[in-house]
């Protein structure tokens, strides 16, 4: 109950007091736009046929010098009118081919020709706000920046399903603890909706692979430098169609930050990287590896001793079976299109935490491929 307790609240809590006491907040100094730095704005997209023409439209309206900002659109794969549609635009190079090795591939084949020092990645599908090239850039001010995280939201409205309203107030408690992670020491992993790295420090991730912005953010990181957060450039994209989508995409998620923390366990090694590993292991680790296997544990323990003269193991026993109650019925009313808010957070916790059992299954068997299926989207 400890780890479950420190690893989706008591991590939260330790950092808002270590914030307080020991917390730095970002300076910055004005800078004209004669003495910006040139951006490179990377997108990958595939089959997007539906968003390309309004996300380009966005990125050529972002308000940064138009001869500083270089928009870099990569389609390998694409089959519909994708390729067609981005070569409308005199400002955008588009990059094609018609074989897909998936996106980390895509974006290696861009990066190659990539000669501005601060390189920016956006999704084809997210909407990014007018100010957010300037408001992430001017975190490279500051030598020990190696990457800035953007703030990533969910469309939700009254009537948003279990999908919207899950996600969105998950990425809402994410984005506090983001800002946090900063002002104690660095971010730890950048979602793929938006996120910046100084171009020269750029590696890229092994092939297979699956969560590459997370993993190159990390690698920044472990090299010495701070990831920002700026949650003023904002990322806003629709929540996945339906519950069943939206866990195919966590489980993908999930495979590969269990891929990434094989991969990055040096990262455990306090005595080396100090607070950066005691941020990834309490924000990141446990999360994907003992929280998930504690929920369980706990489940099957405090079960096996509901039969006790002990109180206090009935009533945990009876609190997981209300709430893992509460999730099932919020799944089938969520099927039949009957929404209750209360049940919102139980069935989008379950759901989180079922997707890291089945990614690991996905990962172990191999069954997880570099290139996604992409989920549904609103």
């Amino acid at each position: 109950m400890i780890i479950l307790f420190y690893s989706y609240i008591g991590y939260g809590l330790l950092l808002g007091i270590l914030v307080k006491l020991k917390g730095k907040k970002p300076q910055f100094k004005q800078v004209s736009d004669e003495d910006l730095p040139d951006v490179a704005l990377v997108v990958a997209a595939y089959n997007e046929q539906d968003y390309i023409l309004h996300k380009i439209d966005n990125c050529l309206a972002l308000d940064y010098p138009k001869d500083k900002l270089h928009l870099y659109l990569v389609t390998d794969g694409s089959n519909d009118l994708t390729p067609g549609l981005t070569t409308l635009f005199a400002r955008v190079k588009v990059y094609h081919q018609p074989e897909r090795r998936g996106k980390l591939a895509a974006v290696d084949r861009v990066m190659k020709d990539i000669k501005e020092p601060i390189t920016i990645y956006s999704d084809a599908n997210a909407i990014v706000n007018e100010g957010a090239v300037r408001q992430m850039v001017r975190h490279f001010q500051n030598p020990e920046v190696g990457a800035v995280a953007g703030e990533k939201s969910i469309t939700e409205d009254s009537n948003s399903d279990a999908a919207s309203a899950g996600e969105g107030i998950y990425w809402k408690y994410e984005s506090l603890l983001k800002k946090w992670d900063y002002q104690l020491y660095s971010v730890v992993g950048a979602a793929g909706e938006l996120f910046a790295i100084r171009t020269k420090l750029y590696q890229k991730p092994a092939p297979d692979t699956l969560i590459e912005d997370f993993v190159m953010t990390l690698e920044i990181a472990k090299q010495g430098y701070r990831v920002a957060y700026e949650p003023e450039a904002r990322a806003l994209e629709t929540a996945s169609a339906e519950l069943t989508e939206e866990l195919k995409r966590k489980v993908r998620i999930s495979a590969g930050g269990l891929q990434a923390i094989w991969r990055l366990r040096p990262l455990l090694n306090p005595f080396k990287y100090g607070m950066l590993s005691f941020q990834y292991i309490s924000h990141r680790v446990l999360r994907w590896t003992l929280a998930p296997l504690a929920l369980l544990v706990a489940f099957i323990t405090n079960m096996l001793l509901f039969g006790s003269d002990i109180l206090i193991f009935k009533l945990l026993f009876m609190a997981q079976a209300t709430f893992y109650g509460l999730a099932i019925l919020g799944f089938y009313f969520e099927k039949h299109h009957i929404r209750i808010k209360a049940m919102f957070i139980p069935l989008y916790f379950s759901f989180m935490n079922l997707s890291v059992y089945l990614g690991l299954l996905k990962l172990v068997g191999g069954h997880q491929s570099v290139v996604w299926d992409k989920a549904k989207r609103k």
